[in-house]
């Protein structure tokens, strides 16, 4: 398998401030050092990680840029200084003493490609804080055994490595809001804005990841006559009119808390509430890419307000859920009217700060973006409006570059399989120009992971995928245009053997004669 061979290879520069230089060095700066580590994947096969290190003095520049009053000060100053390739880290290492990280904080992560480190008592303690550091920068080894999760045994696999989005070429999102009763309720929300605001830098920035496209059409009994659009070309983000679903029920009635004057939705009862609804978006049906719904549901007047409980029976403070590769539903709860008179249907403004605010963080927990436990002297900028830090998006990938040369192995395996089995087929010049393209495109990948270069190794894992899927589904190569020799049998003996038995029977008489001539005396006259 292609994974047996794999390595990952990360360039990390590590920047010495001054009065930060270990006494203990095995030679002088300037130098290169180069750290492995073996990930395994099955009894066959494995990850090789190589963490190539370049240690060396901060230049005037960088010193400059240290002296900054805080940590997120200084990593905005020393951004345009660093290396912005996509895949590489640059670590500086301050001195044990310095003010510029917070008490009891040894290591800070910026929002692009680069951490603050205490430089520690001697090279081994800085030594076990860059190996832990960079691990979180760019991959450890349950991160791509999920990305392998289909060849890793379930043993070594987290409780969360079978829950992230796989990858893909595209995706499609689909904001709705359901409405259930809208005598009661006049919901309006600003999607659009919303989008445009909150979404489109987090899709700007995922881009190189994969096209996204992002649909709210109406779904209202209404068409989409007079509804204008909002187009983002740099992120391929297009956004038509709001999806409101009126009359859309949840599908599980909710439990009536008397101490709380509340409806309450169990986390055993959850996993239920999708199917019902996913049966009123009809969205994955056409789609040729994975579809994430983020639903907004403002409960019926008759089941307000509304709370979803966690496992131990206490309140989720978001009051949202998300199901694993399907998206997420937050519930909306309105206020009662103040008097009983109050006329219907009361208008309702949604807040979509707090609403946009929980599905990003849902959309972070689908594509596996959720931050692992860090020990306590770890400090992790937040990422800001673009909703993902840079790290984070080289963290994915890692992930799924390692996953599509996975891909590509296991569907060309399968097309070879496929082939031995039916050898009278007949393999066209296209699909096999396909099939070598894509061996080429995942050697490619794989020797540009070998040598660092993260995103052209990603391009060519992307292109590696889409030729091993055309050669896969090429129209010519389904099987059930091909007949096994058993089953020409099956058709043609019960056509063949009524004739077949009257012409044996005629052979074997002529052969029974010309025998008998064989043996009678030649007569004289």
């Amino acid at each position: 398998a292609a994974s047996a061979q794999l390595q990952l290879a990360v360039p990390v520069a590590v920047v010495f401030a001054p009065g930060s230089v270990p006494g203990d060095l095995p030679r002088p700066l300037p130098f290169r050092d180069v750290q492995e580590m073996e990930i395994s994947v099955n009894l066959r096969s494995h990850v090789t990680s190589r963490y190539e290190m370049a240690y060396r003095r901060a230049m005037a520049r960088e010193e400059a840029a240290l002296d900054a009053a805080t940590a997120r000060e200084a990593d905005a100053a020393l951004h345009p200084l660093q290396d912005s390739s996509l895949g590489s880290l640059t670590v500086y290492v301050v001195p044990e003493t310095s003010s510029l990280l917070p008490q009891g904080i040894n290591v800070y992560v910026g929002k692009h490609r680069s951490a603050l480190v205490r430089a520690g008592e001697g090279l081994a303690a800085l030594r076990t804080r860059l190996r832990l550091l960079t691990q979180v920068m760019s991959f450890t080894a349950s991160s791509i055994a999920a990305a392998l999760s289909d060849r890793v045994p379930n043993s070594q696999l987290g409780p969360d490595a079978r829950r992230h989005l796989k990858s893909s070429l595209g995706y499609e999102i689909t904001f709705s809001l359901l409405n259930p009763d809208p005598k009661s309720h006049a919901v309006d929300w600003d999607i659009e804005g919303a989008v445009s605001r909150y979404v489109q830098p987090v899709l700007d920035k995922l881009s190189v990841v994969a096209n996204f496209s992002v649909d709210s059409q109406v779904r209202a009994g209404r068409g989409l006559a007079g509804c204008p659009g909002v187009q983002f070309p740099a992120s391929n983000v297009f956004v038509v009119c709001p999806q409101i679903l009126y009359y859309a029920v949840l599908g599980v009635t909710p439990r009536f808390d008397k101490e709380s004057s509340s409806f309450l939705l169990s986390a055993h009862s959850l996993p239920h509430v999708i199917n019902p609804v996913e049966a009123r978006l009809g969205s994955s049906a056409a789609s040729l890419y994975p579809v994430l719904n983020f639903l907004l549901y403002v409960p019926e007047r008759s089941h307000s307000p509304l709370y979803i409980q966690d496992k131990d029976g206490a309140p989720v403070s978001t009051n949202a859920f998300h199901s694993p590769r399907w998206g997420g539903i937050m519930i909306y709860n309105v206020e009662a009217p103040a008097s009983p008179q109050t006329p219907l249907p009361l208008h309702v403004e949604v807040d979509m700060v707090r609403v946009m605010g929980v599905f990003l963080a849902q959309l972070r927990l689908l594509f596996g973006l959720s931050r692992e436990e860090l020990p306590p002297e770890f400090l992790l900028e937040s990422p800001g409006n673009e909703g993902l830090a840079d790290w984070e998006l080289d963290r994915l990938l890692w992930a799924h570059t390692v996953e599509n040369i996975a891909t590509v192995s296991t569907t060309l395996t399968s097309l070879a399989q496929l082939l031995d089995k039916i050898g009278n087929i007949v393999i066209k010049d296209d699909v096999a120009s396909e099939v070598y393209r894509a061996v080429a495109s995942a050697q490619s990948a794989m020797a540009k992971l070998a040598t660092g270069h993260l995103h052209v190794a990603f391009q060519a894992s992307k292109e590696a995928v889409t030729s091993s899927e055309r050669a896969f589904f090429d129209p010519s190569l389904l099987h059930l245009l091909y007949f096994p020799d058993d089953q020409k049998f099956a058709i043609y003996i019960p056509l063949f053997l009524p004739m077949a038995v009257p012409i044996l029977l005629s052979l074997a008489k002529i052969v029974r004669e010309a025998r008998q001539r064989r043996k009678e005396p030649t007569k004289m006259d």
